[in-house]
């Protein structure tokens, strides 16, 4: 009887051990998953229990205005306002997105686009779904605040650009940051949705003028409404700058551009201060502030116009019959001509068994240099491009500016190409032939330049031989340090080119002859102004194309160059013009200088 007891009492025993561990087990478990989350994860809950409490809201800073040199705005801000989606504050996101479609206009798949793009944002960051709204807009957001309050209105200052168009590769445009810029040193401390200067001034000085933006935290309650401020840090507006730009002379070579593909720059020779830097086609920036479609993005990338591309820094274009001004110098200081060396033109001659045609099929007759600078004569220079090697031609070249950078503060300015033997070896693999020189030696082949590096040319010629720096900020603003420590950051600098003053002087003859005794550039001429300028002429194609194409009764025109400086004496601005397709030099692009000349005088001739 009593084994019987002892029995059925053991069995109890053991269920009971059982359930004792099971419920410690449990307990342990338990007590983990408390100090796990008490513990490990108590910052991740402390900070989503905050962010159910307390919103933080960013509070963007004014960009720092652009000026003109004459204090003209050309890039200022204005009030405008934006709404902004928190997700985990959407009891049906889906739901939400329906809501606003209605009440904004826009399609739910757009809006739904906005806020995947955005999925690696932190909890509870609001995601921009519209900016730039209509009175109209923000009020019907603000009287459904109670329904939607996962919607936030935020006012914010919006970048403009008042002249639209005008100066537009100068200024450059705002975009989104992406997620390479935040890996990059000076954007960390960016957010995705952030706008950041892309181009021109605007990404040159990015740091200076962004500012710094405040921070608002504001108390809410379960729903997301805002019941008070727990604190604020106010923005700290961006720095302005002043541009050398003269805006009436900017607006009249983009008025002179129109319709044609080209670029101009005028400059200061003395101090490299550009007073416009035009480039055509362009683009408006403000439409960079309201957030491209992926579709307008491409359309605007893909234009076979290019109109993102700052001709005047980044197109590359033979100098055709500008170039032989530094002939001229190169011929001159390595004495293998003097000014008064003459050579018979007779519209054409025969070099290393190969005919060269001069551009007046009828021949200019015996020129020296002045009358060849002045004529543009071709056979004249094919007879400098004999006598000097194609090494040495580069080296004077070189030394006037071509084939590098002129460190203008502008991102993406392109070097250009100054050939020689080593280069064709390394980039073709074959040797230079000497007839190769004598295309050389009137701008054409493979040699390469900018429209701003002719006018740096043009400025050292202008100088008699001392070199600048063409720079958009204006000398004595804060900024202008920048423009210091960049230009400091090229080596062996030299403030003169090793040519004789008196070389100078010969082309600059040459030159004013050519704009004041008939020459290539007579229509630049201005009574009393005393211009010195040379035309040039580009062939976009062989000559043998172009008669076939003749044949074909098919145009092909050629670029039209023209770069001079004025007055002769105690130069004051140099004007340097391209335009594509556009024919000879002295029948388009000179005639289009005339007029930035004429209004220069006007403004600051006195």
């Amino acid at each position: 009887m009593k084994n019987k007891i002892y029995e059925d009492f053991s069995l109890l025993l053991r269920r009971a051990n059982i359930t004792f561990i099971v419920i410690g087990v449990l307990f342990v478990l338990l007590v983990l998953y408390f100090w796990k989350i008490q513990i490990l994860e108590h910052k991740q809950y402390w900070e989503r229990s905050e962010a159910n409490r307390i919103r933080e809201i960013i509070l963007p800073a004014q960009r720092g205005l652009i000026y003109d040199r004459n204090e003209e705005l050309l890039a200022t801000n204005v009030a405008s306002f934006k709404v902004s989606i928190i997700r985990e504050d959407c009891p049906d996101i889906e739901a939400t997105y329906r809501k606003v479609s209605e009440l904004l206009d826009l399609s739910v798949d757009i809006i739904r686009e906005r806020v995947d793009k955005y999925a690696s944002l932190p909890e509870f960051q609001p995601i921009v779904i519209k900016d730039d709204l209509t009175m109209e807009e923000v009020a019907r957001i603000e009287s459904r605040k109670v329904e939607l309050p996962e919607l936030i209105i935020q006012s914010e200052p919006k970048r403009n650009y008042p002249h639209d168009s005008c100066a537009a590769h100068v200024i450059g445009y705002l975009q989104e940051v992406s997620q390479a810029d935040i890996q990059a040193e000076d954007f960390k401390h960016k957010r995705i949705g952030d706008l950041i200067g892309k181009t021109g001034i605007e990404k040159e000085y990015e740091s200076y003028m962004a500012g710094r933006e405040g921070r608002l935290l504001d108390i809410v309650d379960s729903l997301g409404r805002k019941k008070g401020e727990y604190s604020r840090i106010e923005p700290e507006k961006g720095k302005d700058v002043t541009l050398t730009i003269d805006l009436v002379l900017q607006k009249k070579a983009e008025e002179i551009l129109e319709g044609r593909e080209g670029a101009v720059v005028v400059l200061s020779p003395s101090s490299g201060e550009i007073l416009a830097l035009a480039s055509y086609p362009n683009f408006d920036p403000n439409k960079f502030i309201n957030r491209f479609s992926p579709e307008e993005w491409i359309d605007l990338v893909n234009s076979q116009k290019y109109p993102l591309e700052n001709r005047a820094i980044r197109g590359l274009y033979s100098p055709g019959s500008i170039f032989k001004l530094v002939m001229s110098l190169a011929a001159l200081d390595s004495k293998a001509i003097t000014e008064y060396t003459t050579f018979y033109c007779s519209g054409s001659v025969v070099i290393y068994g190969h005919p060269f045609a001069c551009w007046f099929e009828g021949g200019h007759g015996s020129m020296n240099l002045y009358n060849g600078i002045r004529n543009s004569c071709n056979v004249y220079f094919y007879q400098l491009g004999k006598k000097l090697d194609i090494n040495t031609i580069a080296d004077y070249a070189r030394a006037m500016g071509l084939g590098k950078r002129t460190n203008v503060d502008l991102h993406g300015e392109k070097a250009g190409l100054v050939p020689d033997p080593k280069w064709k070896r390394q980039a073709r693999n074959l040797p230079w032939y000497p007839g190769e020189t004598i295309s050389v030696a009137i701008g054409q082949g493979p040699l390469q330049v900018t429209p701003l590096q002719i006018a740096s040319l043009t400025a050292v010629i202008a100088n008699r031989g001392r070199k600048i720096r063409p720079h958009l900020l204006l000398a004595g603003t804060e900024a202008q340090t920048k423009v210091n420590a960049k230009a400091g950051a090229e080596t062996g600098y030299e403030p003169y080119v090793q040519i004789d003053r008196s070389d100078f002087e010969k082309v600059i003859r040459g030159m004013w002859k050519s704009v004041n005794e008939e020459g290539t550039s007579r229509g630049t001429k201005i009574i009393g102004f005393d211009i010195c300028g040379k035309t040039g002429s580009t062939q976009v194609v062989s000559r043998e194309t172009a008669d076939e194409l003749a044949k074909a009764q098919i145009e092909i025109k050629t670029h039209s160059w023209f770069s001079g400086f004025a007055p002769k004496e105690q130069p004051q601005v140099v004007v340097t013009i391209i335009i594509e397709h556009g024919g000879m030099g002295g029948a388009t692009a000179a005639p289009l200088a005339r007029q930035l000349f004429q209004l220069y005088r006007e403004r600051y001739d006195r």
